[in-house]
């Protein structure tokens, strides 16, 4: 199948087990207008939902090569791979592409916390009717997560 003949329909409708050339499927993610895709990093035990960021192709590539989860920076407009500055790496367990081709689901095995808060996941604030409250505490003190 070349590159041209893909579509995420194709894969919508295959049999168990099918497999597609990997490339021509990363080559048929939605990236948004800045080449960026949706992430969500899910702990792979757990099910725990732990954080949200961007990837483009290059992080995703490498993080496939490499095991360990890098994402796309919007503030640094650089590469970020989880736990560089404060150790609290994510190891991947399983990258999965959407019906759509885009948004991503990462299997990880989160090393501490996810959240630049010292919290472990970044999903800490729950809206709820009487307000905005939050449900956990840091597990580590932000100002040591980036004291290395």
């Amino acid at each position: 199948m070349t590159s041209a003949e893909f579509n995420w329909k194709q894969v919508e409708q295959a049999e168990l087990n099918q497999t597609f050339d990997l490339e021509t499927a990363l080559s048929h993610i939605k990236f948004n207008e800045d080449g960026l895709v949706p992430a969500i990093a899910q702990q792979y035990d757990s099910g725990e939902v732990v954080m949200m960021a961007w990837m483009n192709l290059a992080a995703i590539k490498e993080t496939l090569k490499n095991q360990r989860v890098c994402y796309w920076s919007r503030s640094r407009q650089a590469y970020w791979r989880k736990g560089e500055s404060s150790g609290q790496v994510q190891h991947l367990k399983e990258l999965r592409i959407d019906c759509d081709g885009d948004a991503l689901l990462v299997f990880v095995d989160q090393v501490g916390p996810a959240c630049h808060t010292g919290r472990r996941s970044c999903f800490y604030a729950v809206a709820e009717p009487e307000g905005l409250r939050v449900d956990s505490e840091p597990l580590i003190d932000p100002a040591e997560l980036y004291a290395k």
